[in-house]
């Protein structure tokens, strides 16, 4: 992995980008994000773990190295770390990303597809700077990530408060995040996240810069009633995409064992039957057009045990 980095010119990068040193004697800004880095790689779970590492030989030797920073020192580094040092270390990432995205092929650079999804960063500290009460009730941050879904790779990583709602921040970042995959060679990007993310303030902003979008919204009475009205021609049945073929010759499919359980002890069971979708056109209040809106009818069966008691459509 290391030869890997110094191929790409990553640690040339982020000693071009972070500038959190005043002297490097002996460290750069390199070996300390490096050393963090390999931490995790190596098992480790939080920085007192770099002592172990700083005093195995092999790991010195793998890395060419006389000695490693340890957690005192790595510490220290953290803690120099403001704001605006971390912007500089993804754009170090974003340089390295863009190298490596133009070693695709041009097939492969069709279509970006960026995710945009937000978390859950539980701590257990009392003095953590500005944590939050999640929804949950826990204690701690609530990151928004963005991704790259072609190469499962993280494009920006922003911190907020636990109490944050997951769409805050997201539309600029979103935006560095089209900007980044577009210099970096692919020539169509396709936006994903859930109803969180259905931010139609953006939406004429995101069609007219040719940028593509796809994201959940939440089924309102309205829309339900619209979905309602809508002739039986309307719909046409979902077929979902088969997540993993198998190449190899096909087995007897194992018994069910939960389905046989909740069959003989008379659970209620909601079964999924089919699957059906059709089309609206949806005109936002904030939006000078109307966008497609995708309708997804599932019919289920209500059992229990041997009995079928009713039929839903959701």
């Amino acid at each position: 992995m290391h030869e890997f980095v110094r191929g790409l010119g990553l640690p040339a990068a982020i000693d071009r980008h972070v500038h959190v040193l005043k002297r490097h004697f002996p460290y750069h800004e390199s070996d300390h994000v490096l050393n963090l880095a390999y931490n995790v790689m190596a098992g480790g779970t939080c920085i007192e773990d770099l002592e172990l590492l700083r005093t195995n030989e092999g790991y010195l030797d793998v890395l060419n190295a006389q000695r490693i920073p340890d957690p005192t020192t790595a510490g220290d580094f953290l803690r120099r770390f403001e704001e605006s040092d971390i912007r500089s270390l993804m754009a170090a990432m974003h340089e390295t990303q863009r190298v490596v995205w133009k070693r695709l092929s041009e097939d492969e650079r069709k279509l970006a597809l960026i995710d945009v999804d937000g978390t859950i960063a539980p701590t257990n500290g009392e003095c953590k700077e500005g944590m939050g009460l999640s929804y949950k009730g826990e204690w701690g941050y609530a990151p928004l990530v963005v991704s790259l879904a072609n190469t499962r790779e993280v494009l920006f990583t922003v911190n907020r408060p636990g109490n944050s709602v997951s769409h805050v921040q997201a539309p600029s970042y979103l935006d560095r995040a089209v900007e980044l995959v577009r210099s970096g060679g692919f020539r169509r990007v396709r936006l994903r996240g859930d109803t969180d993310f259905s931010l139609t303030t953006h939406f004429d902003a995101w069609d007219r810069d040719g940028v593509e979008f796809v994201f959940g919204i939440d089924a309102n009475p309205s829309f339900v009633e619209r979905a309602r009205q809508l002739p039986e021609s309307a719909f046409r049945p979902l077929s979902r995409r088969v997540a993993h073929k198998s190449s190899t010759a096909s087995r007897r499919r194992r018994e069910n064992v939960k389905e046989r359980i909740v069959v003989e002890r008379g659970y209620k069971n909601i079964v999924l039957e089919a699957e059906h979708v059709a089309e609206i056109d949806y005109w936002p209040s904030r939006a000078a057009r109307g966008y497609r809106m995708i309708v997804l009818r599932k019919s289920t069966a209500v059992k229990q045990g041997q009995l079928r008691l009713n039929d839903e459509t959701r």
